[in-house]
């Protein structure tokens, strides 16, 4: 069976975004490589390790690249949590940015808040007793 391995976001400081994935989002650093042919850094942050059936975030860094245009495609990543209030509470503590609390969806019931990482991705927090539900 097909298994979705990770998502890759670039970003423009390597340590400031794995010390947000772990101290402030309560991930692990899995593994770290770097290329010095073609200048760039590879971090891999998740929950548990794609062998187990987690999927994980690619953090790639270009040598030298600051900042990134996030553009209008990309979304957001989105974390079930079992109790995203509380979750919010310890993130907001860590220094993490709350860009919405966390209550109900627009015209729906399903509890979720956003935060963003120090590049500007947003990440959604999703009550996991709903998650895989339809939002609304």
């Amino acid at each position: 069976m097909s298994q979705l391995l990770h998502t890759m976001i670039r970003v423009g400081n390597l340590d400031r975004s794995i010390a947000f994935y772990t101290d402030v989002m309560g991930m692990k650093l899995l593994r770290k490589s770097e290329n010095a042919e073609y200048k760039y850094t590879l971090a891999f942050v998740g929950f548990g390790e794609e062998s187990t059936g987690q999927a994980v975030i690619e953090l790639t860094y270009n040598w030298g690249v600051k900042q990134y245009d996030l553009g209008t495609g990309f979304g957001h990543l989105a974390i079930g949590e079992e109790d995203i209030y509380a979750r919010c509470e310890a993130i907001a503590a860590a220094g993490g940015k709350i860009t919405r609390a966390p209550g109900p969806v627009a015209g729906g019931k399903t509890q979720i808040a956003f935060v963003e990482d120090p590049d500007g991705y947003k990440i959604e927090l999703i009550q996991k007793s709903a998650a895989t539900a339809a939002l609304g």
